[in-house]
């Protein structure tokens, strides 16, 4: 996956800042993370992506079946399945 410069900074905004200038939030949402609040209180998240190789990884980071299939090639390797990266770059 491709490390991204986002920043763990969240900001807070409120739901009629955010109704107002949707736009504007949007752009900030490509850098940090925007919390949006109902009456002080979290109520959702804005994220953004600068491409669409972020929205790619984003996806991928979330998808259930993919973390899946992560999970069990590790629980494989663990239990001793799979070659050596060094057998593989050997047999070249």
């Amino acid at each position: 996956m491709v490390e991204t410069d986002r920043q763990i900074y969240m900001k807070k905004a409120a739901l009629s800042e955010v109704k107002d200038d949707l736009s504007k939030f949007l752009r900030l949402a490509e850098k940090e993370e925007v919390i949006i609040t109902r009456h002080g209180r979290p109520a959702g998240l804005l994220i953004g992506f600068r491409s669409e190789d972020d929205w790619f990884d984003y996806r991928l980071e979330h998808d259930p079946r993919f973390l899946e299939r992560i999970e069990a090639a590790r629980r494989s390797i663990k239990a001793g399945h799979g070659i050596k990266i060094e057998d593989v770059e050997g047999k070249q």
